[in-house]
């Protein structure tokens, strides 16, 4: 039920429905590593810039780390990130052959790559099982009874265990819409929610916050 009425809410693809902009998934990953601590919308401002320098994985792993984060300043951490757009690109290049890989165990191999970014590039740019739980995701479903974990990863196979793997990055991404358009952590907008009437959190969670 959660799952159909988000459907109808945000309606699209996962990579519709992804907010950062790509047009390959070596650029989605890039994207979501500088996504960190920061916002899409700043991101996106960020990763024009960036691809035209460094349009390849081969292109990056060769970057001047100075040039490299001069691109990147805006996006926060900068120095971090720096750091880890090289190593995922030097990994891609010398260990995967220039192609992002598709396997789980394979992405969060790469500097900078945990599991909930592996989980987006599976899931938007492969169109691939995965299930990303960042803070909205989490939050929703702790608030949905999905699950009651606050672990990320131990959510995530809460949540794959009721979620056909189709549909698991779309419900992420429609989780993540919810949680910042109407069920926001300090005031949820119950009354202007599509699933208040099967939500066990229904006006709860305002007071709880």
């Amino acid at each position: 039920m959660v799952r159909e009425r988000l459907a109808l809410e945000y309606p699209g693809t996962a990579a519709e429905l992804c907010a950062l902009h790509h047009d390959d998934p070596f650029q989605l990953l890039a994207a979501t590593i500088l996504s960190a601590q920061s916002t899409d919308e700043t991101v996106n401002k960020v990763t024009p810039g960036l691809f035209a320098c460094y349009p390849t994985p081969a292109d990056l792993a060769e970057a001047d780390p100075a040039e490299l984060e001069v691109l990147i300043h805006s996006s926060g951490f900068f120095r971090s990130k720096a750091k880890s757009l090289l190593g995922m690109a030097r990994g891609v290049e010398e260990r995967f052959g220039g192609e992002v890989p598709t396997d789980l165990e394979d992405l969060v191999t790469l500097p900078g790559v945990g599991r909930k970014t592996a989980n987006v590039v599976r899931s938007v740019a492969f169109d691939l099982p995965g299930l990303p739980v960042d803070t909205h995701v989490g939050r929703l479903a702790r608030r949905l009874k999905l699950t009651s974990e606050t672990d990320a990863v131990k959510a995530e196979h809460d949540l794959n265990s009721i979620v056909p793997p189709e549909e698991r990055g779309m419900l992420s991404l429609r989780l993540i819409l919810h949680g910042r358009a109407v069920c926001t952590a300090r005031k949820p907008r119950c009354d202007e929610c599509a699933l208040v009437d099967i939500c066990p959190s229904a006006f709860k969670a305002e007071a709880k916050a």
